[in-house]
């Protein structure tokens, strides 16, 4: 058997297999068993990290309501963003699923060039609301919510 580095590299798909240890429920023995990277990675994607996240990409120009590009939702809910007045936006999720005390908001501006101050305001159980103080700060901004259990 060869030196495991000296295999060429590989850019994995779903489909392909993975060699691992898996440990025995009932004989406590480890077997060498194969996964697909897809098991793998939805096994990642199912590990509970204690908290539901909504990260995504917005962008806000004129007075037009925030744009976003969504990375991640494993909230459960569907968010709606809304432009409320200059430089406020608001946040709205489907089910009421932000928890007073145990939501935060990561945010920054993007590759904007303004230097407008961005805040949060406490959640309540259906809306975060933003505010940047003028129109047209965010764009490409980064944004992550998370709701801790």
């Amino acid at each position: 058997m060869a030196i495991i580095y000296s295999y060429p590299q590989g850019t994995p798909s779903l489909a392909d297999n993975v060699i691992g240890s898996q440990i025995d429920p009932i004989t406590e023995e480890n077997k060498t068993v194969q996964f697909t990277v897809g098991q793998i990675a939805s096994f990642a994607n199912s590990y509970s990290l204690g908290y539901t996240v909504y990260t995504a990409l917005i962008t806000q120009a004129a007075t037009a309501a925030p744009v976003a590009t969504i990375l991640q939702n494993t909230t459960g809910g569907t968010i709606t963003w809304t432009r409320t007045g200059p430089g406020a936006y608001t946040a709205t999720i489907a089910d009421a699923l932000f928890t007073l005390n145990k939501t935060i908001v990561f945010i920054n501006g993007g590759s904007a060039t303004a230097t407008a101050n961005i805040e949060w305001a406490s959640p309540t159980t259906a809306t975060v609301t933003i505010d940047t103080t003028a129109d047209a700060v965010l764009t490409g901004a980064s944004i992550e919510i998370r709701v801790y259990a």
